[in-house]
Parts: structure tokens; sequence; C-alpha cells
């Protein structure tokens, strides 16, 4: 199972491509080269998944809705319409559409978090602003675990 952490600075160059950091690679190891990634249903920023792990979350889509219901055939269309396919070429480097570049309005100046199972892009700047509060995640430890006792 792939466990990504940590976040890293990273700078596409001129042709948009950006770097995936040495942690990063080393966690998928060489036989995963493919990712998919989409736009965030909750945040500003993208996330990528290593394929196996995006075949695994469309189990969980496929058990969870009915494309014979106008409702859930309109989320299927937008889910997989803010999607595309990425390969690390032999460089180690990704190439992310623009159109979903221009979504989360990341430049050159990006910043790759390591979530789990998953990656998020951000650009630098709306990164920072998420992350400038030391004290959240001991709030949030406190209001969603601390309690895990009186449910």
């Amino acid at each position: 199972m792939v466990t990504f952490i940590g976040d890293f600075e990273c700078k596409a160059d001129a042709k948009g491509r950006i770097v995936l950091p040495a942690a990063f690679k080393k966690a998928v190891g060489q036989e995963e080269l493919r990712f998919i990634v989409r736009k965030d249903l909750f945040e500003k920023c993208l996330v990528l998944y290593p394929f196996a792990y995006w075949e695994e979350e469309l189990v969980t889509l496929r058990q969870k809705l009915n494309p014979y219901k106008r409702e859930h055939k309109q989320f299927l269309r937008d889910f997989f319409r803010a999607s595309a396919e990425v390969c690390l070429d032999s460089n180690g480097r990704f190439l992310i559409p623009r159109r979903l570049m221009d979504q989360v309005e990341a430049q050159r100046e990006v910043m790759l978090v390591g979530v789990d199972r998953y990656i998020e892009l951000w650009s630098r700047e709306a990164y920072l602003a998420i992350s400038d509060n030391p004290d959240a995640l001991a709030g949030q430890a406190e209001c969603l675990l601390g309690n895990r006792n009186e449910d």
C-alpha cells in the first residue's frame, strides 16, 4: 500500500512539467508511472491518485451510483470531466493539463502535499494561506478524535 507524506515546493519548467519529489517516487515504486489527476471536490487544489488507487475508488463509485438515475449520471459526468491521466516521463516529470491548472490558479510555483494514498497539488500561495495556523491541527484533533468514547 502506498502512503504519501510531507509537502514539497516544486517549480514547473518552461513546458509546464513538474518533477515528482524523490520521496513520492520512492513511495509509488518503479511500476506505477500512471496517475489520475482531478480537481478536488472541496478545496482549490488538484488530487493525483496512483492509478491502482484510482481503480479502487472507481469500484466504490460504481457500487454507490446508478447510471440510470439522472442525478447519479450527472455526478459521474462532472466527476470524470474534471479528470485526466498523467504519466511520469523517464526523468520523473509529469504534465498536468492547463485547464486543470487554471481551475486551481496554479502557475509555476506549486506545492505537492502527501495525504495518505494520494497527492494534492496546490498553488504555492493558496497552500501557504491555508497552512498558516500551527494550532489548527491540534484543534481539529481534539474536535474529531478527542471524544471518541462519547459518541
